[in-house]
């Protein structure tokens, strides 16, 4: 070999930078907003709940006239500059009774499917973990409930505690708990079969700490997503309850009700009616399309 032959300098390796960011910390998040954007269905619901939030906030506070202020001389007054969706046999404003709605349908759906989900959760927690007797007697009593038509069942219900918007809420919970408890329920059965669970109860962790911090947690996603849905089941019993007069009593300006007060309108004056009809509609497409597009987002088998 000859002298001044020279030995290839080795290639320094890449060092890893300390301070560069994790990017499968801030995955997740991202990968989520990417995948919301991308839904037009869910893009559009939630923008429509969005505007009916802020009517609900705003609104009545940039009202010229209240919803029960009467003006007998403008009875049935059809839509114009002063009273954009007219007037009702009272001659109260109807923009003014539907912005002022808004509020009571979004209470008593956040109100409803709030106590369902809190009630029904639970009760599916503990079905499906404990199992056995306990399983067998909620799942019995979800079994009841589902017996009945829904909305007969919270008709039965406020008829024995009497009409009123309280009653009506606790009516719509009643009947929607056994949808949450159901799910949340086959959730908890696949669940606690993994292995992380498995491993918790082997080092002796406590019931109570592996429902809490490792099982419900893992179960929470189709429980959101129903919640979405049933928001806008909860805002149509609502309404169905105010027509047929169980719900909010008057003066309350509540979609249902203000549709029942001017059902022999119809044809004289169908604004009374249209305007009304059209913020149910709006309210429900918009949880519906919020529901469908979290639902494609965050179910694994809607991926693929």
């Amino acid at each position: 070999m000859s002298a001044n032959t020279t030995m290839p300098t080795p290639t320094p390796s890449p060092v890893p930078k300390k301070n560069e960011p994790k990017i499968e910390g801030t995955s997740r998040l991202h990968e989520g907003w990417r995948s919301f954007l991308k839904s037009k269905s869910a893009v559009i619901g939630a923008g429509i709940v969005l505007v009916i939030l802020l009517i609900a906030i705003i609104g009545p506070m940039l009202l010229t006239f209240g919803y029960n202020e009467v003006d007998a001389n403008s009875r049935l007054a059809a839509p114009s500059a002063e009273h954009w969706f007219g007037t009702d046999d009272l001659g109260r404003d109807v923009f003014a009774r539907v912005i002022n709605g808004a509020r009571i349908s979004l209470w008593v759906g956040f109100f409803a499917v709030s106590g369902s989900i809190v009630v029904g959760s639970l009760l599916g927690l503990l079905a499906g973990y404990y199992g056995r007797w306990l399983d067998v007697l909620i799942s019995r009593i979800f079994d009841i409930l589902l017996a009945f038509p829904g909305i007969l069942l919270a008709i039965a219900i406020v008829a024995m505690l009497g009409p009123s918007l309280k009653n009506a809420m606790y009516a719509i919970a009643i009947i929607n708990v056994p949808t949450f408890g159901r799910l949340m329920r086959s959730r908890v059965l696949a669940v606690k079969q993994e292995d992380f669970v498995l491993a918790a109860k082997a080092i002796g962790m406590k019931d109570r700490r592996i429902l809490f911090t490792h099982i419900l947690p893992n179960s929470w996603t189709p429980i959101m997503v129903q919640g979405t849905l049933n928001f806008a089941i909860a805002v149509i019993e609502a309404a169905g309850l105010g027509f047929l007069g169980l719900g909010a009593q008057p003066p309350e300006p509540e979609w249902g009700k203000m549709l029942s007060d001017c059902r022999q309108y119809i044809q004289s004056a169908p604004w009374t009616m249209i305007f009304p009809g059209l913020a149910i509609m709006f309210t429900v497409l918009g949880f519906n399309l919020l529901g469908d597009g979290l639902r494609d987002i965050l179910d694994p088998r809607m991926k693929q």
